[in-house]
């Protein structure tokens, strides 16, 4: 009896755990540290702002979209639109594609 109740609970304790949702949205996209104040890195990364809360980006880089300190386009100095897909995992968005929207 004991063996089934802790399978029971093992089982409930399984399938109450954090599920995974795919984001597929318009998003903000820029720095980080210089355009959404995230501090948990060092120097320049790149972040998209999912839901009004940032994180940083897994699976892309600051500079994949030309230089990041450009004054007119760099994600340093400005904050784009993108089309971005993926998941939020421990904390940060693991992207699978990130397209920028031209204004």
């Amino acid at each position: 009896m004991k063996k089934i109740f802790l399978l029971s609970l093992c089982i409930v304790a399984f399938s109450c755990g954090k599920k995974k949702v795919a984001i597929e949205q318009v998003a903000d996209i820029s720095c980080g540290q210089c355009q959404f104040g995230l501090n948990s890195e060092d120097g320049c990364s790149l972040a998209v702002k999912v839901f009004d809360k940032a994180y940083f980006v897994d699976g892309f880089n600051i500079d994949d979209f030309g230089d990041a300190h450009d004054a007119h386009t760099g994600f340093c100095n400005v904050i784009r639109k993108g089309s971005i897909k993926g998941e939020i995992k421990n904390s940060r968005f693991m992207a699978n594609t990130i397209k920028l929207i031209e204004e």
